[in-house]
């Protein structure tokens, strides 16, 4: 018996980007590496070809990709903005104020296949995206971390497709 399948999360944007990138992959990827295993081929003796061995690699990272997208995009659940309550929820930005440094910070919640702290997208499994959610600006959050308490205010909550 199969355990239960966690699923993703996905803003439409994130499952836009996974779908273009998966259809890259199958379409354009695909037939280049064909092209290079065919010419590495063609150069004789396979054994000492570093050519032939890289080609086969890169084809093998593809396949794991194509697999890796495919699965994500079976277990998707996009979320859609019907936030009446404008509370922070997944696929919205937030701005919010780290009370104990008086530090503004501006992210956008994401599922965890998406999350990239580089982009300001932050998971809703972590520490910080699991507390807000569900909170409305002006309210005062209290995250619990390994470094203690932390205070932040909902200072500002933009829609998925802002």
């Amino acid at each position: 018996m199969e355990g239960m399948v966690k699923k993703n999360i996905l803003t439409y944007a994130g499952l836009k980007k996974l779908e273009d990138e998966l259809d890259t992959l199958k379409t354009v990827r695909r037939k280049e590496v064909a092209a290079k295993i065919s010419e590495a081929r063609e150069q004789g003796d396979l054994s000492e070809n570093a050519e032939y061995d890289a080609a086969k690699e890169e084809q093998a990272e593809i396949e794991a990709r194509i697999e890796e997208i495919t699965l994500i995009l079976k277990h998707a659940e996009v979320v859609t903005d019907d936030n009446t309550d404008n509370s922070v929820r997944i696929g919205c930005g937030v701005k919010i104020l780290d009370m104990e440094f008086d530090e503004e910070m501006e992210f956008r919640i994401v599922g965890s296949t998406e999350a990239n702290s580089l982009e300001g997208k932050m998971s809703n499994e972590s520490p910080v995206g699991k507390a807000l959610l569900g909170h409305h600006e002006g309210d005062v959050v209290k995250v619990e971390t390994k470094a203690g308490e932390l205070k932040y205010k909902v200072l500002e909550i933009r829609s998925v497709e802002d």
